[in-house]
């Protein structure tokens, strides 16, 4: 029962979802660190420090999102993996589809500004992001 609650609330907030101007898509390149994560229980999780930053390019509704970790001089490291996605138009909404060989995912974009942004995955978990800016040691 608590799950078919959770399951009816979720679809009860993602009904009620803003939408999003698709023109607004070219603000979500650049860096991005996450701020806090809500679960669907309501508990929060605050990030007061990232180790690792998302790097995300679009172009059109194509794009890939890769982790940064950023270091003292200037420079990021990183891997050659990156997760690449489209972007698809839900009704009310835009969805970030991810795909890979072994797995997809979507999330769904709640709010997208020039230093922020928002997500909701599939399960119901928010993720709250903000643009990134590096540490200026003098």
């Amino acid at each position: 029962m608590k799950a078919f609650c959770s399951v009816v609330a979720l679809l009860l907030f993602v009904g009620c979802i803003s939408k999003v101007d698709p023109a607004s898509l070219p603000l979500l390149n650049g860096y991005w660190e996450i701020e806090k994560v809500v679960f669907p229980d309501g508990n929060t999780k605050t990030y007061e420090v990232n180790t690792s930053i998302d790097f995300i390019e679009i172009n059109g509704k194509e794009g890939f999102r890769k982790k940064m970790q950023p270091q003292f001089n200037g420079t990021y490291n990183t891997s050659n993996d990156a997760e690449q996605f489209t972007i698809l138009s839900g009704k009310n909404a835009l969805i970030i589809k991810y795909s890979n060989a072994e797995i997809s995912w979507e999330e769904t974009l709640l709010s997208l500004s020039e230093e922020r942004f928002e997500v909701i995955s599939e399960t119901g978990v928010t993720y709250h992001y903000k643009r990134y800016k590096p540490l200026e040691l003098d």
